[in-house]
C-alpha cells in the first residue's frame, strides 16, 4: 500500500505539468489576442457592407419589377388594392383573368339548352318521318319535306342562336369556348346520325335494310365521347366514380395553369406591344418568347379535354371505347401527327370527308380527298378561334391549311427516325408561338385601337398592322 503523500504527488505531477504548458503559451496567446479582435471586427464590417449592397440591390430589383408590374397592367378606372394581400393573390395565381373569362358562363349554359334539345329532337323525327311505311307518293313526299324543313331549321338554329348571343351579349372568351365547341360537336353527331342510319332506315321501307335505331340508343350517342354514331357501344360492368373524380379535378387544375401561364408569360409582354413603334426584331423576339406558352397551352388542351374530359364522360357512361388519342408525341411525320392527335375527330373527318369524298370522284384523287379533309378542318378551327376571339384573323387558316398542308405531303410516313421527330416538335414550337404572339398582339391592338366607324373591312382587317402608337 502506497503511503498518501506518495498518491498526491502522483496526482498533482500532470497537472503540475498542465500548469508549466499554459505558462509557457501564455506569452504568444497575449500576442495573438489583438489580431484575433481585429479580424473579427474586420469580418464582421464586411458582412454589413455585404448586407447593406444585398439589400439595396434587391430593393431596387423589386421596384423595378413593380413598375413593369404597373405598366403591364394599366389602370382602367379601377382602384387600387388596399391592401398586399391582394398583390400577393395576384402573383400566385391570375383569378381576376379566370373570372373575366367564364364570364356570364350561366347565359351560356342557357343558351346551350334549345340547342341541345334541337338536336335531340329534330333528327330523331326527321328520321321517323322518313321511315314511316307506305307507298311513295304525295304523302310521303309530303314527310320527305317537312323532315327537310326540320333538319334546315335545327341546322339555323345551331348556327344562329350562339353567335347571336355571343356578339349580342358580348361573351368573354372562356364562355364562347363553350358554346362555340357545343355547337360544333352537336352539328357533327347530328351528320354522324343521319349519315349513318338514313340509308338503312329507306332500305328497310323496301324490306332489305333495317328498322330506324332507338330513341335510347340516340340519347346515348348524345352524350358519349364519339363523333361516329353506332346503334350499341363497348361497355364497362361499372362506373369509378373517384376516378371520374379525379379527371375532373385534372381538368380544372388544367384550366387554372392556363390562366397563370397567360397571366405570367403573356399579358406582360403583349399587353403593351402595339404602344411601341413596329420592328422585325420585336416581332422575331416576341415569337420566340411565346413559344414556351404556346407549347404549354397545346399540352394542356391535349391533357385536359382530350385526357380528362373524355375519360370522365366516358367512365360515368360505362362508355369501353376509348382510343381518344394515340402517342402523337412520337410521330416523325406530320400526316402521323394528325391521325394519332385527336382519334375522335380524325375518325369523323375520315370516314364522311375522306371516303365519301373518294366515292364521289369514284375512287380516284385521294390528294384531293385529302385536300379536303385539310379545308373542311381548317375552315372549322379558324371559325373557332374567330368565335372564341371575337374578330377574324386567318393565322391559324394560313398556319393549318397551307404550312400544314404542305407538311403534311413533305414530311410523310416514309421519314423514319429520331431526327425527323425533333423536326415535327421544333415545328410546333414555332407554329404555337406564331398563334399566341399574333393573336395576342391582334387582342390589344383592337382594345388601344378602336374604330371610330364601323366596317366590313374594318373588322376583317388586322388592327395590329396599323395599330402603333
Amino acid at each position: 500500500m502506497e503511503p498518501r503523500g506518495g498518491r498526491f504527488r502522483r496526482r498533482d505531477g500532470p497537472k503540475g505539468e498542465q500548469e508549466e504548458r499554459h505558462s509557457g503559451k501564455g506569452n504568444a496567446e497575449t500576442h495573438r489576442a489583438p489580431d484575433l479582435v481585429q479580424w473579427s471586427q474586420h469580418m464582421e464590417a464586411v458582412k454589413t457592407q455585404l448586407l447593406e449592397q444585398a439589400q439595396g440591390q434587391l430593393t431596387e430589383l423589386l421596384d423595378r419589377v413593380m413598375w413593369e408590374a404597373v405598366q403591364s397592367y394599366p389602370q382602367q378606372g379601377r382602384p387600387l388594392p388596399s391592401t398586399p394581400l391582394d398583390s400577393l393573390s395576384r402573383l400566385v395565381l391570375e383569378f381576376e383573368l379566370l373570372i373575366f373569362s367564364f364570364g356570364q358562363l350561366p347565359l351560356a349554359l342557357v343558351t346551350w339548352v334549345p340547342m341541345f334539345l334541337s338536336t335531340l329532337l329534330v333528327p330523331y323525327q326527321a328520321l321517323r318521318l322518313w321511315a314511316r311505311p307506305g307507298p311513295r307518293g304525295v304523302a310521303w313526299a309530303l314527310r320527305a319535306g317537312l323532315g327537310c324543313s326540320l333538319l334546315a331549321a335545327h341546322a339555323a338554329v345551331l348556327c344562329a342562336l350562339p353567335v347571336h348571343v355571343a356578339v349580342a351579349q358580348q361573351l368573354p372568351p372562356a364562355s364562347r369556348c363553350v358554346l362555340v365547341f357545343e355547337q360544333v360537336r352537336l352539328l357533327m353527331k347530328s351528320y354522324s346520325f343521319l349519315r349513318e342510319a338514313v340509308p338503312g332506315t329507306l332500305r328497310a321501307r323496301g324490306g332489305k335494310g333495317t328498322q330506324a335505331p332507338s330513341f335510347s340508343s340516340y340519347l346515348y350517342f348524345l352524350f358519349c365521347p364519339t363523333l361516329i354514331y353506332r346503334e350499341t357501344y363497348p361497355r364497362t360492368p361499372n362506373v369509378r366514380w373517384n376516378y371520374v373524380a379525379k379527371n375532373f379535378a385534372q381538368a380544372l387544375g388544367c384550366v387554372l395553369y392556363a390562366c397563370f401561364i397567360l397571366g405570367r408569360l403573356c399579358i406582360p409582354v403583349f399587353a403593351n406591344m402595339s404602344r411601341e413603334p413596329f420592328s422585325t426584331r420585336a416581332l422575331v423576339l416576341s415569337i420566340l418568347h411565346a413559344t414556351l406558352p404556346g407549347i404549354f397551352m397545346l399540352l394542356l388542351i391535349f391533357f385536359a379535354f382530350l385526357h380528362c374530359w373524355l375519360n370522365a364522360f366516358a367512365e360515368m357512361l360505362r362508355f369501353g371505347d376509348r382510343m381518344f388519342y394515340r402517342d402523337w408525341w412520337n410521330s416523325t411525320s406530320f400526316s402521323n401527327y394528325y391521325r394519332t392527335w385527336n382519334v375522335v375527330v380524325h375518325d369523323w373527318l375520315y370516314s364522311y370527308v375522306y371516303q365519301d369524298g373518294l366515292w364521289l370522284l369514284g375512287g380516284r384523287a385521294r390528294g384531293a380527298a385529302m385536300l379536303g379533309v385539310f379545308l373542311v378542318s381548317a375552315v372549322v378551327h379558324e371559325y373557332i378561334f374567330c368565335f372564341v376571339l371575337g374578330f377574324f384573323y386567318p393565322v391559324m387558316l394560313m398556319l393549318f391549311l397551307v404550312f400544314g398542308g404542305l407538311l403534311n405531303f413533305t414530311m410523310h410516313d416514309q421519314h423514319t427516325g429520331p431526327a425527323w421527330n425533333v423536326l415535327m416538335w421544333t415545328f410546333l414550337f414555332l407554329g404555337q408561338g406564331i398563334q399566341v404572339s399574333l393573336y395576342c398582339q391582334e387582342w390589344y391592338a383592337r382594345q388601344h385601337c378602336p374604330l371610330p366607324q364601323t366596317t366590313f373591312w374594318g373588322l376583317v382587317t388586322p388592327r395590329s398592322w396599323s395599330c402603333h402608337t
